[in-house]
């Protein structure tokens, strides 16, 4: 018995912090989670944002898209010092270029000059401004309008809760396995309590994986005293050597016999007709794997080098060390190439877990999961927040009055869960409904991002709760069911012509879109039936319990 009153006792102090956790930073957490959960589909996003770029279709062959850029290149910067043409994937549809003018050799990125090419013809296409999915991804770990290093405490803080919020609530929680398989429906409190279970059980693993991965890719920001003491500040120096010296193993990569200007022809090379037979050998040398980059280095000079990276990486050990094959250019010989950066046991296992957060090494279908995965652990914190308020109606009955803490919180959680949603679906009618030439334009999407937000406070505020919640989630349910119509209206292609052309990545923001309408719509749909059969059964509720979701 003693044993038991001590597990009980723990139980309580483990509820106890899961509920205060949870209601302090459950706003915070939601959005969060909410952002990050889009995040996934970033790419998705950004390319959606861009209609311009929706009529560049990647042709079968990926040589074909290499000889149209660089016979491109050849004509936009023949001057530059480099080229770098990042190929189509199935998340891009144009050649990502980018080239460096003369002088800009040690500028670092602020000397890269940047365009977009149609895959097939190799024409330059210049995109609408946007932030695209980057905003979102952005201010899910970044917020916005304050101090980066502010931002990053607040965040890393919250996901350290959210971390301490999920273990207290596996311990408090005795039959947690099997409250995954029950769910009473029409129960009130007891319905909430049972999804907010299931949407953290079912998916407990990946809530476990990406707040300890979270609280990783803070590392440097939360507990920043080692670095400084063992790399006196130089954090370049730490990043190098954490990556397993990627910079430093290039710079000391032997030239061999075949390098340098050796065996170089005197007359520049046609690159467009010479780079078929370097991504042939690139075929062989990564069976399975594709190439994701070309960087030509002194291009229209005899001396020009190209290097293949391969698309990804094979391991999410070795994060961002992706193989690497440099050939000569004019006689098109394989030169000597960099090894790739050996990361130490430490860094493997960082690796692992930031890949694992980001979702670097998912395809269509994981990326898919990791989505659906984000939209449960979305659901865990809505469900949670809910629940608090839900769990005092029976005190707010009994005072015959609702107090300000609750009102506070009640209209928060409309503010949050709605009105986020309200704000995102905002943010995109505002990439689509703003003039292309719009000065400013960037600014002007995310400042609709949070006028809308604001408007969906204000009208929680104004308006009875129940009332808000059905207002708020059906107008985001239409908002979002509508942008698969808005995109070919305003330029971009539709779920059917980019479903015809092989545009996944275009048909999977729609496909998105109308997946967070359903869930969204599925919220009034909830209410206005429990309105009916309250109606039917002519039973009066309390002043206080219609304020709230049931």
């Amino acid at each position: 018995m003693r044993l038991d009153g001590k597990a009980e006792g723990l139980r309580q102090s483990m509820s106890w912090l899961h509920t205060w956790t949870g209601i302090v930073l459950g706003a915070l957490l939601y959005v969060i989670f909410f952002t990050g959960t889009l995040s996934y589909f970033q790419d998705e996003i950004s390319l959606w944002m861009k209609p311009e770029l929706h009529a560049s279709v990647a042709p079968a062959s990926t040589e074909l898209s290499a000889q149209v850029a660089l016979a491109s290149m050849a004509r936009i910067a023949p001057d530059a010092s480099t080229w770098t043409l990042s190929l189509p994937t199935e998340r891009r549809t144009t050649v990502g270029a980018s080239w460096r003018p003369p002088g800009q050799e040690n500028a670092g990125r602020a000397g890269l000059k940047r365009a977009e090419l149609d895959a097939a013809t190799g024409e330059q296409i210049t995109p609408r401004e946007t932030r695209g999915g980057g905003f979102l991804y952005r201010f899910h770990f970044e917020l916005h309008s304050m101090p980066r290093a502010v931002a990053r405490w607040i965040v890393g803080i919250a996901t350290m809760f959210m971390f301490v919020a999920i273990i207290s609530g596996v311990i408090t929680h005795k039959k947690i396995f099997a409250d995954l398989f029950t769910f009473r429906p029409r129960k009130g409190q007891r319905s909430w309590l049972d999804a907010h279970n299931a949407t953290a059980v079912l998916a407990l693993p990946f809530h476990i994986v990406i707040t300890f991965s979270g609280l990783l890719l803070f590392m440097a920001t939360l507990m920043p005293w080692a670095i400084e003491s063992a790399y006196q500040g130089d954090r370049q120096a730490y990043n190098a050597e954490r990556r397993g010296g990627g910079v430093q193993a290039e710079q000391r990569a032997p030239r061999g016999p075949r390098g340098g200007r050796d065996g170089a022809s005197a007359q520049p090379v046609d690159l467009a007709a010479a780079i078929g037979p370097m991504l042939a050998q690139a075929r062989q040398e990564w069976p399975g794997r594709s190439v994701g980059t070309i960087t030509v280095n002194r291009p229209g000079k005899p001396n020009a080098t190209v290097e293949l990276r391969e698309h990804g990486s094979e391991s999410m050990v070795s994060r961002g060390a992706s193989k690497r094959l440099r050939f000569d250019a004019a006689s098109g010989k394989l030169q000597d190439s960099p090894p790739a950066p050996q990361p130490s046991t430490a860094s493997a296992i960082f690796n692992v877990m930031v890949v694992a957060h980001l979702g670097d090494f998912a395809g269509p279908a994981v990326r898919w999961l990791l989505f659906l995965s984000g939209v449960m652990g979305t659901a865990m914190v809505g469900t949670g927040m809910v629940l608090w308020v839900v769990k005092r109606q029976p005190e707010r009955r009994k005072l015959g009055h609702t107090p300000w803490g609750h009102h506070l919180v009640e209209k928060t959680n409309i503010a949050v869960i709605a009105g986020l949603a309200l704000a995102t679906a905002g943010y995109f009618w505002s990439n689509r409904l703003l003039p292309v030439e719009m000065a400013g334009r960037t600014g002007w999407e995310i400042n609709a991002f949070f006028i809308v937000w604001l408007a969906s406070l204000l009208h929680a505020i104004v308006r009875p709760a129940r009332a808000a919640w059905i207002e708020q989630c059906i107008a985001a349910s239409l908002l979002f069911a509508l942008l698969p119509l808005l995109n070919p209206l305003t330029g971009g292609h539709g779920l059917f012509t980019s479903l015809q052309h092989g545009q996944l990545s275009i048909a999977a923001f729609d496909q998105a879109m109308l997946a967070i309408a359903a869930i969204f719509a599925a919220i009034p749909l909830h209410l206005l039936r429990k309105r009916r059969r309250a109606a039917v059964t002519a039973a009066p509720l309390a002043p206080a319990s219609t304020s709230v979701l049931p």
